[in-house]
């Protein structure tokens, strides 16, 4: 029986912070207590000084397969998750061909299954065609439904009011929507064109404004309400949506939202240096916004902390902003990025904990993950905030290759990683071998 011993690690879980021993054997936690003896055959990991923390579960990746793998796929961004701490992740349906039927679902799980570093769950695509593939969703087996409600392009975008009435009526699963409207990204193309002959990376915010990303995220919102529906908004990165959330502990809610880590981190001030790196979809918005984002999430406002990592190449990157693709690669410097929110006293440890790892296993009914508790996975990450992490592109383990953080010095750093009890991340090194993640399950 294989045992693993954490000796004196500052554990942080359910709004706690203490000092504790915890012994993994096989997959799960079997003990948590404040001084654990060491048997015979245990690995001992000592732990002083460093925070042991649930890992994090992000609801909001893109990996690029089927059919993208140029830009990456499920082993080289699971690689780059679990290196940050990342041990469970959610992965969106705009790959190719898109997931839009219950059989094309499962065979992203089973390509997962091959491959996979860290644990998954696929999300179905809805298009204005396929409600009966929507109905066949398993809540027990399926994470959610992807509703692209404007911002997408093919068969995965979803304007037609009686269709997504339909949707929001009929899902058996959790709604999770981008909400930008289309019609209003389109006034504003025809308004600033008045004005200059073609559009930059600093107009990016200007055409996808707070207007935009409200006229569709608050009538999501009305489509919950009217049909008691289960809505999550993803990224959310204004402060005028902020007024159609509530407040309070996630369990109470069937309406919740979602902030991402480059929207806390980056805002249009930004854009000079980076130009089409940050491009990315709802845009970097403004300080302000960003400023009111960041205390959403200590009011409880916005519930979870995700990344939308997205990569693409960065060829593709280095053309003209009407032809560079929206998104930015993020797995493997997220949760570094949220502690150096804490540096800034911006939030607490325990609050990362929670938006990262409890609310998203609470959100999304995650069976036995999420928090460090006995019996649950031994899905864990060990934090260093004494020793730095300098980003460069070379030790940035995305298949693009790039990072928009290169050149950046984080206060923390990765120290171990754990899935399912296996130490997959240790001392800066992943065990290429070791593809353990698992297939999320959920309760009803």
């Amino acid at each position: 029986m294989s045992a693993t011993l954490i000796k004196s690690a500052r554990v942080v879980n359910e709004g706690r912070i203490a000092e504790m021993d915890l012994r993994i054997v096989n997959q799960r936690i079997e003990t948590i207590a404040s001084n654990i003896s060491v048997r015979l055959g245990d690995q001992v990991i000592d732990a002083k000084g460093y925070y042991l923390l649930p890992g994090m579960i992000d609801d909001q990746v893109h990996f690029r397969e089927p059919g993208l793998t140029h830009k990456g796929s499920i082993a080289t961004e699971s690689r780059a998750a679990i290196a940050g701490g990342i041990t469970s992740y959610m992965e969106m349906p705009n790959v190719y061909p898109a997931t839009t039927t219950i059989e094309a679902l499962e065979r992203k799980f089973t390509l997962a299954a091959e491959s996979s570093f860290a644990n998954y769950s696929f999300y179905l695509g809805a298009t204005e065609a396929n409600l009966e593939q929507i109905k066949l969703l398993d809540p027990t087996k399926h994470c959610g439904l992807k509703v692209f409600m404007g911002a997408s392009t093919g068969n995965l975008l979803v304007e037609d009011p009686q269709v997504l009435e339909a949707i929001f009526r009929e899902s058996p699963v959790l709604i999770v929507t981008h909400c930008e409207s289309g019609a209003v990204i389109r006034q504003n193309q025809a308004k600033l064109l008045k004005s200059k002959s073609e559009f930059t990376i600093e107009d990016h915010p200007v055409l996808r404004d707070d207007q935009a990303c409200y006229a569709s995220s608050s009538f999501a919102v009305a489509l919950a309400k009217k049909h008691h529906s289960q809505l999550h908004v993803l990224h959310i990165t204004t402060a005028k949506e902020l007024a159609l959330f509530d407040a309070g502990p996630i369990q109470n809610k069937h309406i919740t939202a979602e902030a991402c880590v480059h929207h806390l981190w980056f805002s249009n001030k930004d854009y000079a240096q980076l130009g089409n790196q940050i491009k990315c979809n709802p845009a970097i918005k403004y300080g302000r916004d960003r400023e009111m984002l960041l205390k959403a999430l200590n009011t409880d406002q916005i519930d979870i902390i995700a990344t939308d990592h997205a990569p693409h190449t960065w060829d593709e990157k280095q053309v003209p902003y009407a032809q560079a693709p929206a998104g930015l690669p993020l797995v493997q410097h997220a949760l570094l990025s949220l502690f150096d929110q804490v540096k800034k006293g911006h939030m607490s440890i325990a609050k990362i904990v929670e938006k990262t790892a409890h609310n998203p296993a609470i959100r999304y009914r995650i069976k036995d993950r999420g928090f460090i508790r006995e019996g649950f996975y031994a899905d864990l990450v060990l934090v260093d905030t004494k020793t730095p992490t300098v980003v460069s592109n070379e030790n940035s383990l995305y298949h693009c290759g790039w990072s928009p953080f290169s050149g950046h010095s984080f206060s923390a750093q990765i120290k171990h990683t754990w899935v399912n009890g296996d130490l997959v991340y240790a001392n800066q090194q992943v065990d290429s071998k070791t593809a353990s993640g698992m297939r999320l399950q959920f309760d009803v």
